[in-house]
């Protein structure tokens, strides 16, 4: 059976890879990795078809390593344990595995050892966030290297490689056509190679227009095309529509995302919203987005248009306080800054001086908690733009008053 477009076209060399210029590139860490002949255990995350197995295979490829391919969905523990023999055999190996965020405990006790020992050198590669989903002690032992989204040049480069080195034989495409491919792809190489290789095969002459694409391609290009009516865009419109408590644009821009049907960035951004733009004004929006985004992953499209509409709406006319975020943002920037200090004595770990709030009426004891250089910093400014926020507002500045009144005693 023919291999697919996007497999023939699979780098074999750093050089062949397209965009993550942060890591290849004139003295980037790849690169000079390569040049320096030494590789260390890494773990490569990012969306989908953005080139993580492509960089795998190319940096094994340039450094002439032994290495073998693994799955920790599809490989069982045997195919770990034929691997670990082999790298005994030539004393080291290189594993790549893909979906390592998936690798059960048993899996993880057999690998860890063999990583500690360094008679294994992994190279996974996740689409989930490692910080989260990836077992501590394995994501200790590697570097963490992000791969960024490519952009429509990234890919359009991909697809004239096809064009010019006669890939698929006889083929003709038009500039327009390479475009709306480049556009519609999300940021997903091996989309648009699919896309163009069921288009080519589907024309008995092999002439592609933008017409014929968009006939045989129902997603919309207004939301992928980060030239034009971008990607970011929309989000962005998304979000200060909410935020400005426009339910009509709000619910508008929610459609134009849904028609792409990229509902994983809809999630995310209104978990951010949520938590961001609504914050202490309603609390309850939190529990609600997140019920709402379990309905959605429960029923999918089309049906979970309507959990993602109530929600949607319930956040535009909601009361809105940022003072969460940027409370948080004031304490980043002092410890950014160096303003930060030890903690005061009698709180750090087994001191005897401490005193347990829990013991004192109304769970309350006059006692320093911040370092002695910013003891007075106040990073929470309460609003008043709802009940539940008055009352933190209440309770605060009845804190802060006992405070004031225990100073001057």
């Amino acid at each position: 059976m023919e291999k697919p477009l996007a497999i023939k076209l699979r780098p074999t060399s750093l050089k062949e890879c397209l965009g993550q210029k942060h890591l290849i590139g004139d003295n980037k860490i790849l690169s000079n990795l390569v040049k320096s002949k030494k590789l260390f255990s890494m773990i490569l995350y990012g969306k989908p078809g953005i080139g993580k197995t492509s960089i795998a295979l190319s940096l094994v490829n340039d450094l002439g390593i032994r290495y073998r391919l693994l799955n920790a969905t599809i490989n069982d523990k045997h195919d770990f344990q034929v691997v670990f023999e082999e790298a005994k055999l030539y004393d080291g190996i290189v594993l790549i595995l893909d979906e390592i965020h998936r690798l059960n405990k048993d899996k993880q006790d057999l690998l860890l050892p063999q990583l500690e020992s360094g008679l294994v050198t992994l190279i996974g590669m996740t689409t989930s966030n490692p910080f989260h989903s990836i077992n501590p002690a394995i994501r200790s032992r590697c570097h963490l290297f992000e791969l960024h989204e490519l952009d429509s040049s990234d890919i359009k480069e991909g697809l004239l490689r096809v064009v010019n080195e006669n890939i698929l034989p006889d083929l003709s495409i038009s500039e327009d056509s390479l475009d709306y491919i480049a556009n519609v792809s999300g940021s997903d190489l091996r989309y648009a190679y699919n896309l163009l290789e069921l288009a080519y095969y589907s024309k008995d002459n092999h002439v592609i227009d933008l017409e014929f694409l968009k006939s045989i391609d129902n997603k919309h290009n207004f939301f992928h095309d980060k030239n034009d009516d971008g990607y970011y865009d929309v989000l962005s419109a998304f979000q200060k529509s909410i935020r400005g408590s426009d339910v009509n644009a709000s619910l508008h821009y929610l459609g134009r995302m849904l028609k792409a049907e990229d509902l994983d960035s809809i999630f995310r951004r209104l978990t951010v919203i949520c938590y961001e733009d609504i914050g202490l004004a309603n609390p309850s929006m939190g529990p609600k987005v997140m019920a709402a985004i379990d309905a959605c992953e429960r029923v999918g499209l089309p049906e979970a248009i309507i959990p993602l509409a109530n929600v949607v709406i319930e956040l535009a006319l909601s009361p809105k306080s940022n003072s969460a975020y940027l409370a948080i943002n004031k304490a980043l920037e002092d410890i950014e800054t160096g303003r930060c200090g030890n903690p005061p004595d009698h709180i750090k770990t087994n001191s005897k001086d401490y005193k347990y709030p829990h013991d004192y009426k109304n769970a309350w004891v006059n006692q320093q908690y911040l370092p002695n250089n910013i003891k007075n910093k106040k990073y929470y400014i309460p609003k008043e733009t709802s009940s539940y926020e008055r009352t933190l507002k209440q309770v605060n500045d009845k804190l802060d008053k006992l405070r004031e009144e225990n100073k001057s005693n």
